[in-house]
């Protein structure tokens, strides 16, 4: 007899693969790790079997299961622009040979990968989370054209493919015109804290800062956001918080770019208190990015109550709609001058502030998306 998941539908077996490791406890935590982190337990919670592929070399405190998610960690060459290969290529061949209803692929880069277990009759669902083969970091060598090798693979052999914004589902209809199922990430609601090791740390007060927190890329805007801030006219700090991704020398350009100026602070890769606490006290957060997905840390900073400002580009101004200040994207001197308002108007901060926790909260919640995904999950398994 076949068992059941608590809603009363059939138990599925599930398999996740592309995520660095799970749970993430160190920078080797970004977007794609938070979203297998939420779903995978989620659909354990559920009654569902479900399988994460961890990478070796990654520290997850050696768990072998973590609330209810059987941990299986897969041989990995550590080597810039091998890690996530050699890991997807040796989970996909795992799950290609194993037992499981669904595989669920994330990112572009391993679903180069995919058609092994397709090859082997599984049923295979791919989450892009943003068109990776164009960040910066790749340029146009053999790690795009890699990557765009994947996002090919997910086209034509995915059973399903899920996007997280509606710019890159209208890129795959006019790229490929390939149908995709729209699917944006979650946020939880957050509990906010004093500025307590983060005064101790850095000199930071609450209000006293304008935030950026991500990873250290050049995608994500950072010469235009250290430019722009070099030309304000406030007493406020700028904090850029968070680590590398293979990109130590661009970390190093913006340390030279804000020059001898002490009122900008690099903390490095933050998490736990410190992190909860950045969050929670910022004036102004800013993500003046080129390139997304679906940005989690803009879900996460208005989740915690923010004034955001964010560039124009679709990923962003369709996630924070009329609740935060938008700039056009690339533009030093225009986002200078959003934020010089903000700097200079306290009321309308507190406006943006006010409304950014409730609405993105009810829009966006992890129990929706993990709902739609077992939705998705059920119609692959019924495919002929």
């Amino acid at each position: 007899m076949e068992k059941e998941s608590l809603d009363g539908n059939r138990r599925l077996k599930i398999a996740m693969l592309g995520h660095k490791t799970m749970p993430a406890r160190d920078s080797s935590r970004g977007g794609i790790e938070v979203v297998v982190e939420e779903l995978s337990t989620r659909m354990a919670a559920q009654g569902h079997d479900v399988t994460c592929y961890n990478r070796t070399g990654c520290d997850n405190g050696g768990l072998k299961k973590y609330k209810g998610v059987r941990l299986k960690p897969v041989l990995t060459v550590q080597k810039k622009g091998l890690a996530a290969m050699t890991s997807s290529a040796v989970a996909a061949l795992h799950t290609a040979f194993g037992r499981c209803d669904v595989v669920h692929f994330h990112a572009e880069g391993p679903c180069a990968m995919l058609w092994l277990p397709k090859l082997l009759g599984k049923r295979c669902v791919a989450t892009i989370h943003g068109l990776d083969w164009q960040r910066e970091k790749w340029g146009t060598g053999i790690g795009s054209k890699y990557i765009k090798f994947g996002e090919k693979v997910a086209v034509k052999h995915a059973d399903e493919i899920i996007v997280l914004s509606k710019g890159v589902q209208q890129y795959f209809w006019n790229t490929y015109h390939r149908k995709t199922v729209f699917i944006p990430n979650g946020v939880n609601r957050p509990e906010r804290r004093e500025a307590r090791e983060i005064k101790d740390k850095f000199g930071l007060e609450k209000d006293s800062y304008i935030l950026f927190l991500g990873r250290i890329v050049p995608e994500k805007g950072l010469r235009y956001l250290v430019e722009a801030y070099k030309g304000l006219e406030t007493e406020k700090k700028l904090v850029i918080a968070g680590g590398s991704s293979d990109t130590d020398e661009f970390a190093e350009e913006l340390r030279n770019l804000a020059g001898d100026n002490k009122n900008v602070i690099f903390t490095g890769f933050v998490t736990g208190r410190p992190r909860e606490e950045l969050y929670s006290n910022a004036y102004i957060y800013v993500l003046p990015s080129d390139l997304e997905g679906m940005p989690l840390s803009l879900l996460e900073a208005m989740s915690y109550g923010n004034c955001c400002v964010v560039s124009d580009i679709e990923e962003c101004a369709e996630v924070v709609e009329d609740k935060a200040v938008v700039f056009r994207k690339s533009d030093v001197e225009d986002l200078r001058e959003k934020l010089q308002m903000l700097c200079d108007d306290g009321e309308a901060v507190k406006t943006y502030k006010d409304e950014a926790a409730e609405f993105v909260c009810g829009k966006y919640s992890w129990d929706e998306v993990s709902r739609k995904t077992a939705q998705l999950y059920r119609k692959v398994r019924k495919k002929k």
